[in-house]
């Protein structure tokens, strides 16, 4: 591995060929690229691209490896850029082919669409990523991120989602987003219920919803334990 030099944050962390998972589970998204170990490998306009990337994309950890040892532990047999995420335990690759052209632009867009956090905010790229994670239960956090109680709010939130790590994806739905209003009227949800929750299963759409005078640790914990019991319940059945 070696670094790639930002111009506001520290560099793209070298990964040591010794611990390659240090890097990824240390991280709820990391974003790694890896090239075959030659020198010229450096010089190809993809990883050109990439150092391009770099330096746009702060708030994303990036590595770089051209190491054989590195390559062997991911079974990468050619140029491929891998996202990895905590949250589902999920690594989705973009192999990069030689009639496969590929820009910073692309790159980007596979990390916005790709990139699942503990709590991941809804929009229409995050969407995708979402819809295609093998977690099929969404809980949904309706609340107005300019409140005075957003932060504390978060803070609640996403120490529950560590607790359901695997089991459920939480959102954050902002609603003061035009956009978002249609999610709203998805779950028959109005502005005067917020901050509401909202779970959702995907295979079969059902969903459950609550609206909150306060989210508090114990509210989401039992309003989550209650739909995965429902859905084990039925599953039995």
């Amino acid at each position: 591995m070696f670094q790639l030099p930002r111009q506001r944050h520290p560099d793209a962390t070298d990964v040591p060929k010794i611990a390659p998972k240090n890097f990824v589970y240390n991280e709820e998204v990391s974003f790694l690229p890896f090239s075959s170990n030659s020198q010229t490998e450096l010089e190809k306009p993809e990883v050109l691209e990439f150092q391009t990337l770099v330096q746009t994309m702060q708030d994303v950890p990036f590595g770089l490896s051209t190491d054989l040892e590195v390559l062997s532990h991911y079974n990468i047999t050619t140029s491929t850029i891998s996202l990895f995420r905590m949250v589902d335990n999920q690594r989705i690759d973009l192999e990069i082919k030689d009639d496969n052209k590929i820009d910073d632009t692309k790159m980007g867009r596979f990390i916005r669409i790709h990139e699942l956090h503990m709590v991941t905010e809804y929009n229409s790229v995050t969407a995708i990523g979402l819809f295609n994670s093998t977690v099929k239960i969404h809980l949904l956090l309706f609340t107005d991120k300019t409140s005075l109680q957003h932060d504390e709010r978060m803070i609640k939130y996403r120490q529950v989602a560590e607790i359901f790590r695997g089991k459920i994806l939480f959102i954050l739905v902002d609603s003061r987003v035009k956009d978002n209003e249609r999610v709203m009227s998805f779950f028959h949800l109005k502005k005067s219920q917020l901050p509401a929750l909202a779970i959702y299963h995907v295979p079969d759409e059902d969903q459950d919803v609550l609206p909150l005078g306060e989210v508090s640790l114990e509210h989401v914990q039992d309003f989550c334990n209650s739909f995965l019991q429902k859905k084990q319940m039925v599953s039995l059945q």
